[in-house]
């Protein structure tokens, strides 16, 4: 498969009279040669990674994509014979399959899916596509495991068509024909259509924008390609998690391609991280000025929507109407990306002064080394549809259970693991899968022991699956959810033996990554979490320690931005610079990230209320007459917030797409662990009602009735069937 690299100088007289972003460039400069070597080196490294695909597999693809465009030719003209329409429309009527995702991006791996979209015009109804479509769906001898989700946040059709995953969705234009040139950017076939076609359309109309916006082509596809392999490797890449999924890593890499619209691939990868390691968030990332058509289509915009200044990490989509593509990023995710971030640009300094390899980037670290404390969260169900179902639920709500803990006032970091595992003891009768959750706490300054109670925030998310669980109408008695705290010795009694390292060796310098679990998630997706390595072994990678100073302050929510809005929302044009050297971690006097006019303050964190019992003196000596002995002071009610829910993650976009899975649980169950005392010691408390016992409405809510509208719980109301609720207790006694 060709890789262009110098073939684009023809372009680049062009680009000279076009500009590209809201800001001017950065830099101008020209590749030298050897940032072509060292382009050349950077794609050697990625062959074996699976990140490109044969041109075989490539033809296939594009043979399948053809045969079902004809396919949507020919159900349409009987669609429209059938209405009765003229035959001179009959004959012209069209229609057509578009592509978007990574597969329009041109950034697909191998076995990666196709996300398309069908578009028709005005006389087929959507009525149309889930019936007599479907039927000539499933006539075909090439489509297996074929499947409609008509009620879901945007209606598709899923099938497997000679060996390719695709998705369809189905998008009506208030047209009387498809030419075959229809351009989907433009804002005026958004005019007349209905919510669910704007929403398809969507898609579609991104991604075309993001590929009008970038002065190069291949550079931004090559670059793309390192930095969705980076991201897999350091577990980073799940937007249902509250990290980015691959949309958002588009749009960042392409506003680095702005900033240097003459650079080649190994340069782009480098500024990706000298620009988003140093960029002041909450400012929005934009590919482009904000554009109103006048459709009263919900867009982002903090000036109008309160809701829109508290995201944190804001990715703001090209295409009208414009969206935050990041509204699920927490704090704790932020926190762990801007580090990523930080690391990848240490890493690529050195690689560009040919101190170190390309395989160095993409080593990944080792999770299970990198925290002394952890949560171990299990789905359980009894058949493998309904697991499928209630992990797709379960991990849907993940970030709610992530944003509880980051409130707490002695949590510094909640970090959720984006790979899911199954449980090392599998039987027939129950299916599980296990989602890992490293804490850090805040170092204390007083040297006695603190109790830290976690069964609030525990008990809370499990309430809110139930819920879900319940209004979804999937409630099944035998799935369950259960959390465990483990030490970081303990993982290997929860975890299968695969995924964690034999020999854990620690460092001052770092810790060593551990040797490869073999899982194969290499699938291009937005919940795609790691990909298996090239090699048998796994090369050296420094880890951030939990003693780090970004694990010792949480970033404070942003206050919100909408009255210092005085300008539209812009970034400050910065100035052009020749130079497209290497740079080193700290920056070169000669260029500067363009700030951003939208500002906000970082208010001060909120006084938390929170349920904690008193600190309590354990394994000390023994004192003298006058001292405590034997017992413990009593807990003093130290408040907490009423409501687990309210702003623990930015509120939905109205154009989130809902996760169509959906299970329930009757129970929840905290796994007891065997205590051991090293670092810290730990006590934990488990206590359970008979899974028969019922409360009523009323008494149900832990969370009280009045704040049973949290945003987060994505339930309008309780569900009119009392919810089965099990107590949780995770006690975590610390000792300093």
């Amino acid at each position: 498969m060709p890789f262009p690299i110098i073939g684009q100088v023809s372009q680049q007289a062009q680009q000279q009279a076009k500009s590209f972003g809201i800001t001017s460039p950065i830099s101008l400069a020209k590749p030298r040669e050897s940032d072509i070597a060292c382009t050349q080196k950077l794609i050697e490294t990625l062959k074996p990674y699976g990140v490109f695909e044969e041109e075989e597999e490539l033809q296939h693809r594009i043979l399948v994509l053809g045969k079902l465009n004809n396919l949507v030719k020919e159900w349409i003209k009987d669609i429209s014979v059938n209405k009765n329409l003229p035959q001179s429309i009959i004959e012209n009527v069209g229609g057509k399959i578009f592509t978007f995702g990574s597969y329009r991006l041109g950034v697909h791996t191998k076995g990666a899916d196709i996300d398309a979209l069908c578009v028709a015009p005005r006389h087929i109804e959507r009525a149309d596509f889930f019936t007599s479509f479907y039927e000539k769906l499933k006539n075909q001898e090439e489509v297996k495991d074929l499947r409609a989700v008509e009620d879901a946040f945007v209606p598709v059709i899923k099938l497997v068509f000679d060996g390719i995953e695709i998705d369809i969705l189905f998008a009506r234009l208030a047209l009387q024909t498809i030419p075959e040139d229809l351009d989907l950017r433009d804002d005026g076939l958004l005019k007349n259509l209905d919510i669910r076609c704007i929403r398809s359309l969507n898609g579609c109309r991104v991604t075309d924008e993001i590929l009008h916006l970038v002065p190069q082509i291949d550079s931004f596809r090559l670059t793309l390609r390192a930095i969705k392999l980076w991201a897999k490797r350091h577990n980073i890449y799940s937007n249902i998690l509250g990290f980015l999924g691959g949309v958002s890593w588009a749009m960042l890499v392409a506003r680095t391609c702005q900033l240097y619209p003459n650079a080649i691939a190994s340069t782009l990868v480098h500024k990706f991280f000298l620009v988003f390691s140093k960029w002041e968030w909450p400012n929005p990332v934009l590919l482009k000025q904000q554009e109103d058509c006048n459709l009263n289509l919900p867009v982002w915009d903090p000036r109008v929507n309160p809701s829109d200044r508290y995201h944190l990490m804001p990715i703001i989509t090209p295409a009208y109407p414009q969206q935050n593509s990041t509204y699920n990023v927490s704090i704790s995710t932020r926190m762990v990306m801007v580090e990523e971030f930080k690391r990848g640009l240490a890493i690529t300094d050195e690689i560009l002064q040919n101190k170190a390899e390309w395989s160095k980037l993409f080593d990944a670290p080792n999770f299970f080394q990198k925290y002394k404390h952890y949560i171990v969260l299990i789905a359980s169900a009894p058949t493998v549809k309904q697991h499928l179902e209630w992990v797709g639920l379960v991990e849907s709500k993940i970030r709610i259970l992530v944003g509880s803990l980051e409130k707490n006032e002695f949590i510094t970091l909640a970090h959720v693991n984006p790979q899911s595992f199954p449980s090392p003891k599998e039987n027939k009768e129950e299916f599980k899968t296990m989602w890992v959750i490293g804490l850090v706490f805040k170092k204390m300054d007083s040297s006695e022991n603190l109790s830290v109670d976690l069964t609030y925030d525990i008990q809370s998310f499990t309430d809110t699956v139930y819920r879900q669980a319940i209004n979804s109408k999937m409630f099944e008695s035998d799935m369950k959810i259960a959390a465990v705290h483990v030490k970081r010795k303990q993982l290997h009694l929860h975890l299968p033996s695969h995924v964690l390292q034999k020999k854990k060796k620690h460092s001052s310098e770092g810790l060593r990554s551990p040797t490869e679990n073999g899982i194969d998630l290499s699938l291009d997706s937005d919940n795609s979490m790691s990909v298996p390595s090239p090699t048998t072994a796994a090369k050296a990678s420094p880890l951030i320690s939990s003693g780090s100073p970004q694990g010792r302050s949480s970033p404070a929510l942003p206050s919100p931005v909408g009255p210092l809005f005085s300008t539209p929302i812009s970034e400050a044009s910065p100035g052009v610079t020749q130079d497209n050297s290497s740079f080193s971690s700290s920056g070169t006097p000669g260029e500067s990230i363009p700030p951003l006019q939208l500002r906000s303050t970082p208010s001060p964190k909120p006084q938390l209320n929170r349920v904690v019992s008193s600190t309590r003196i354990i394994n000390q000596p023994a004192k003298p007459a006058g001292s405590i002995t034997g017992t413990t002071p009593s807990p003093t009610g130290v408040k907490r917030s009423p409501s687990p829910y309210v702003d623990e993650t930015p509120k939905k976009s109205k154009y989130e797409e809902e996760n169509s899975l959906n299970g329930s649980t009757e129970g929840a169950r905290v796994v007891p662990t065997t205590p051991s005392v090293d670092e810290e010691s730990l006590t934990m408390a488990n206590t359970e009602l008979d899974p028969q016992e019922n409360l009523s409405p009323s008494v149900t809510a832990v969370v009280p009735a009045s704040q049973t509208n949290a945003d987060l719980s994505d339930v309008p109301s309780l569900p009119a069937n009392p919810v089965p609720v099990v107590k949780n207790s995770i006690k975590l006694r610390l000792s300093r």
